[in-house]
């Protein structure tokens, strides 16, 4: 199996080594894991592309290259020009620094690159480990993706069914913020929605007395959507989303056929 792997966090993010571990092991000692990764940190740019400008890729390592472009960008760049004539079999992201479950799926760079090689017509799953207390004292904060992931990519690969829809079928997977042995099991579970929290901006003034405005997250320990995937890490176990690209509102459309005919 041919693995073609990306992050948000950067090419020197310690979740992309956790990755590269889980890939290797996915593709076995006749595959191949090639990386193409942003040569700088680019959380938060959900799927953006470089389509005004062009981007510089670099051959850092055999079958290690950074581009300086998110992580849709890497993909695109993976699978156009560094793997353009033996394309992947798969495409991983992640495993990035913090959770991508609720609201925070929607601006995720993560995401954002499983959904770009799930729009290239290829198998892809976005991983992504939850911290807080329990992972603080960690001596691999990753503890839980680095002993799970290859299980549970395993799983989806066995168990996901056959797509043949427009948008295809991607998958996104949280680890809980709790260390390896505290994992309580696999769950499948919708996206949900942080309570009373979202991203907000923070000012604050520069020496030269200019306002500048910091992003910030919501709470993310706030209570979620019972039974959806933040929820679920909370309560220590891993979560396995299945998603597209589609954003119809599809419950809407039968309660709105009679306004537009």
């Amino acid at each position: 199996m041919r693995i073609l792997i990306t992050n948000d966090d950067g090419i020197n993010a310690p979740g992309l080594a956790v990755l590269e571990a889980i890939a290797t092991e996915i593709a076995g000692p006749e595959g191949e894991v090639w990386t193409v990764a942003p040569a700088f940190e680019q959380s938060g740019v959900g799927h953006c592309i470089s389509y005004s400008r062009p981007m510089m890729v670099s051959e850092l390592a055999p079958r290690r290259w950074a581009a300086e472009g998110s992580p849709a960008d890497c993909v695109l760049a993976g699978i156009h020009d560094v793997l353009a004539d033996t394309p992947p079999d798969l495409v991983l992201s992640g495993v990035n620094r913090g959770n991508n479950a609720a609201e925070n799926v929607l601006y995720s760079g993560t995401i954002g690159g499983a959904l770009e090689a799930s729009l290239q017509g290829l198998p892809a799953i976005a991983l992504s480990q939850y911290l807080g207390p329990q992972t603080s004292d960690l001596e691999n904060p990753f503890e839980a993706a680095a002993t799970y992931g290859a299980a549970v990519i395993r799983d989806i690969l066995e168990k996901a069914p056959q797509d043949d829809a427009e948008y295809r079928l991607f998958w996104n997977v949280n680890f809980p913020p709790v260390p390896a042995s505290d994992v309580r099991g696999v769950c499948l579970a919708p996206q949900g929605k942080r309570r009373g929290t979202s991203f907000a901006t923070k000012p604050q003034m520069s020496p030269a007395g200019r306002k500048f405005l910091w992003v910030q997250g919501g709470d993310q320990r706030a209570e979620a959507t019972p039974g959806s995937d933040a929820a679920l890490n909370l309560e220590g176990h891993i979560s396995v989303t299945p998603m597209r690209a589609d954003f119809t509102a599809h419950d809407m459309l039968p309660a709105l056929k009679d306004a537009w005919p």
